[in-house]
């Protein structure tokens, strides 16, 4: 797939910091330790519906990781799929008498439109299900032949099941008990309730051809890939396991993120297959998790239809903390509209107080697990001295205008 286009990213002179980050597998905040290359795959849309806010929020969070490893010194090699193949698009489709095919690439452009627009670094490798599926199945028939997977008891329709006993871990990613995964699994597209399946949890690997659906051809028959198995796939193919950060949204720890992990690792044998597991957190409105089943939604599109600047939806979600479950209003949208119109005043100035010290605060406190609400306050701290005409320093507005833009994403 076409990835977006990318931007110039300013050096900003000083002493970047190691970035640390929570790690849902082991509960705790610690530092990432890449190579050379610093490898992430971020978990894309299934494109059925426009790029909302909750969307915006899981990929600005990752974008900051990309910047920060950027200001390290790294290359970022930046991996993200697009589900283009998957039952809720195909529910879509149906409901609104749409093709498939067209619906997936229309709403995959409008993302790629509002990626851009939102200045998120593009990945390096931008994949859609349907053009991995040779290697789909590659997978799926090394998992079938190692005993780590199996076909369904049903004579009509045997499609093909992970046994997530296989590799003995389990549950590692997630920490999750028993009945948190039950509930979680039905919930969130997984078939709890299919006959024929060794343990309710199992997941879909290759579902057979059913009437009316699209279909592949295939070593197993008529078919077409499970959700999970795509990112395994597609991630190990392209990164290796031991990748230092497989991210997305806190509703993809279970059961996607752990299907994910225990396929490769079923795969390969070695373990883990992300040395970081990290989950931003959902964004609400009107007190309710802002989702497509919902129907609460709130547009990247509409909002830059009615002129909202990109930067200040940037500036509005970077507000509360990535992790942190937190609620869109209009007054967070005017703050944060206020707060860039303030930050372009200062940085327009001739002149104004030393930069250092702010960027310093800035590096701090992002690379200690993204904390920017405390790196907007120590830019704000910044903006208010120079309006009040404090410090001489000629070289300091353009110094935090590039700090803004490298670090944040920000234009000034």
């Amino acid at each position: 797939m076409q990835t977006w286009s990318s931007i110039a990213v300013p050096r900003v002179p000083g002493t970047p910091r190691p970035l640390r980050l929570f790690d849902t597998a082991s509960g705790q905040v610690r530092p990432t330790a890449p190579g050379r290359v610093a490898r992430m795959y971020v978990c894309g849309i299934t494109p059925y519906d426009a790029t909302h806010l909750g969307h915006a929020a899981t990929y600005l969070a990752f974008d900051l990781v990309h910047r920060l490893w950027l200001d390290a010194g790294h290359e970022v090699h930046y991996v993200q799929n697009v589900t283009d193949i998957d039952d809720p698009l195909l529910e879509r489709a149906e409901r609104d008498q749409d093709d498939w095919v067209v619906l997936g690439m229309r709403e995959t452009a409008l993302f790629r439109e509002d990626m851009e627009a939102l200045r998120v670094l593009p990945p390096q490798d931008f994949i859609g299900a349907v053009e991995a599926i040779p290697e789909i199945l590659e997978v799926i028939g090394k998992l079938l032949a190692s005993g780590a997977a199996y076909r369904a008891d049903d004579p009509e329709y045997p499609d093909i099941y992970f046994d997530r006993s296989f590799t003995g871990r389990f549950g590692y990613e997630s920490r999750y008990d028993a009945e948190t995964m039950a509930a979680f699994f039905g919930e969130r597209g997984g078939d709890p309730d299919r006959p024929g399946k060794r343990d309710p949890l199992d997941a879909l690997l290759w579902r057979m051809a059913r009437p009316g659906e699209p279909s592949w051809e295939s070593e197993f028959g008529l078919g077409r890939p499970g959700w999970h198995i795509e990112c395994s796939a597609i991630a190990a193919n392209r990164l290796g396991l031991g990748f230092d950060v497989q991210g997305g949204g806190s509703d993809l720890a279970f059961p996607h993120h752990e299907f994910s992990a225990a396929h490769a690792e079923a795969l390969t044998g070695e373990h883990p297959f992300a040395r970081h597991y990290v989950h931003a957190g959902m964004i609400g409105l009107d007190g309710a998790k802002m989702s497509k089943s919902k129907g609460n939604l709130v547009f990247v599109s509409r909002l830059r239809a009615d002129d909202v600047e990109p930067s200040a939806i940037r500036l509005a979600l970077f507000a509360g903390h990535y992790r942190s479950d937190r609620e869109w209003t209009p007054e967070l949208l005017g703050e944060a509209q206020a707060r860039l119109a303030r930050w372009r005043q200062a940085a327009a100035l001739p002149s104004g107080p030393a930069a250092e010290d702010t960027i310093a605060r800035v590096r701090d406190h992002l690379a200690d697990d993204l904390d920017t609400a405390r790196a907007l306050a120590a830019l704000d701290a910044w903006a208010a001295e120079a309006l009040r005409g404090q410090g001489a320093d000629s070289a300091a507005p353009a110094l935090i205008r590039d700090t803004v833009d490298s670090l944040l994403g920000v234009a000034l």
